[in-house]
């Protein structure tokens, strides 16, 4: 069950929403727990009870944290981590770790380990890491354990961001969890966002997506130069627009039951620095790395090479966190490489050139990036990233027509748009510079074009949800 499918659109949000509103103040936190676990257990089934079993180990080691002297607290710091990253290795990791074992075995005997396929639980990444904040807190006294395994529950569990985040920590949420406050004015936000991540979801990001489905399933030497950078491009809007369309949609549902979530992206492709791009995406999991290992690892007070050094391991280990393959670590290596770069002193140099040429430089290396991230294999990557800058010219009679009607090209271009801040400034400067002196009559005129928008980007998006079944998040395989 996704948030764009029609069962959640027109039957579960519904009724939760109305059984939220007519219980208790008392009951909120049960009805939205019981209707988390239905919700996981919906699309994952027995595998409920692994996020059952998160929620019970995370809930004694954090009561054991809290109540232990010093000279136990960092053992039982380590056996929580060991616990949640041990879930975490079974079944994201072991099939990798036994293929590449295998691969060595080979050299030197026939002996080759078996294993039975394990099937990844949707979301694991995400409530695995918002678990270890938790309990990272608790040893470090940034927060008090939870006496309450009902609240850790909702909080690990609370199903607008269970399955792809953002990664929410225990320290922004724990007081929101004991006591919030219903209002029309949070509600109707709530209800705006969750349109515009809708529309983001279903108009922009699925439509595109097969644009780069169609092109990718073709090996490097079945396209030209022209067909990959159209992948390339559409991807790169694709991902940013159904990941942030989802975070959206987080947040608006979090507003409708009193939740006030911090934001996850803002603008990521208006940076002019990758240093810059990675405060500006996926943030949750940027600051998370950062305070969880970064820091711990000594950040940037250790020495210039050891400051390098722990900046490759963070983004090694990011992209090992996304997936459990050579391209996902190769991706990691790549980013872990250009903010070394940049630290090293090409920051300096993108600072003496203008403004367009330094975000041409952000772009292309995120491009790139997003090649190895799409692509399964690193010599495909490799191959296709030869036919993007001309060193490989496969014979091909493919054009762009193939791909490229009407609907995809508006698409492409709406998404350009709202990739931008433009859109935002001009709300903002129609406020402030235009209402502000012209009052009542453009206040309620804004208002009624707003309304108007959300209503025909949820009718259009209702209609799409109807007729199509190509829906997926890119984010639930991690």
């Amino acid at each position: 069950m996704v948030f764009s499918s029609p069962i959640f659109l027109f039957i579960f949000l519904p009724a939760i929403l109305v059984l939220y509103f007519l219980v208790g103040k008392k009951l909120r936190n049960i009805l939205l727990l019981l209707a988390s676990l239905l919700f996981y257990a919906w699309g994952e089934g027995a595998h409920v009870v692994f996020l059952l079993f998160s929620i019970f180990l995370n809930f004694v080691f954090g009561i054991l944290l809290d109540r232990s002297k010093h000279k136990w607290s960092r053992l039982f710091l380590v056996l929580a981590i060991v616990g949640n990253l041990g879930m975490l290795a079974v079944f994201k990791y072991s099939g990798f770790f036994v293929l590449n074992f295998n691969i060595i075995l080979s050299w030197f005997s026939n002996i080759q380990l078996s294993l039975s396929h394990i099937r990844l639980p949707i979301g694991i990444s995400f409530f695995t890491f918002q678990a270890l904040s938790y309990v990272i807190d608790v040893y470090r006294g940034k927060v008090k354990a939870q006496k309450n395994i009902l609240d850790l529950g909702l909080y690990i569990s609370l199903f607008p961001q269970l399955i792809a985040g953002p990664i929410v920590r225990y320290v922004d949420i724990q007081k929101q969890i004991k006591d919030r406050k219903l209002s029309l004015d949070l509600f109707a936000s709530g209800v705006s966002r969750f349109i515009v991540g809708l529309g983001k979801k279903v108009i922009i990001a699925n439509t595109i997506a097969q644009v780069v489905d169609n092109i990718l399933v073709l090996s490097p030497g079945q396209v030209n130069f022209s067909m990959i950078w159209l992948a390339v491009i559409c991807y790169t809007l694709q991902i940013y627009f159904d990941f942030s369309g989802y975070s959206d949609m987080v947040i608006g549902l979090g507003r409708m039951f009193g939740f006030e979530l911090l934001e996850n992206f803002n603008y990521p492709y208006v940076s002019q620095t990758i240093q810059e791009f990675w405060r500006r995406w996926h943030i949750s999991l940027s600051s998370w790395f950062k305070d969880y290992l970064y820091i711990p690892l000594g950040g940037s007070r250790a020495g210039t090479y050891r400051t390098y050094l722990n900046v490759m391991i963070v983004f090694l280990m990011c992209g090992f966190w996304h997936g459990a393959s050579w391209s996902f670590l190769f991706w990691g290596f790549y980013y872990g490489l250009f903010l070394m770069l940049e630290r090293m002193g090409l920051g300096k140099l993108l600072d003496k050139l203008r403004r367009p040429w330094r975000h041409i430089y952000a772009l292309l290396v995120i491009m790139v990036g997003w090649l190895f991230f799409r692509v399964e294999t690193l010599s495909n990557a490799f191959g296709y990233l030869g036919v993007m800058f001309g060193i490989i010219r496969p014979q091909v009679t493919l054009t762009l027509n193939s791909y490229l009607n009407l609907k995809v090209i508006l698409v492409l271009l709406v998404a350009i748009i709202f990739s931008t801040p433009l859109v935002q400034f001009s709300r903002n400067w129609l406020e402030h510079k235009v209402i502000n002196h012209n009052g009542y009559i453009f206040k309620n005129l804004l208002r009624l074009i707003w309304l108007a928008g959300m209503m025909a980007i949820l009718l259009i998006s209702i209609s799409m949800v109807a007729s199509d079944t190509y829906n997926p998040f890119i984010y639930f395989r991690f």
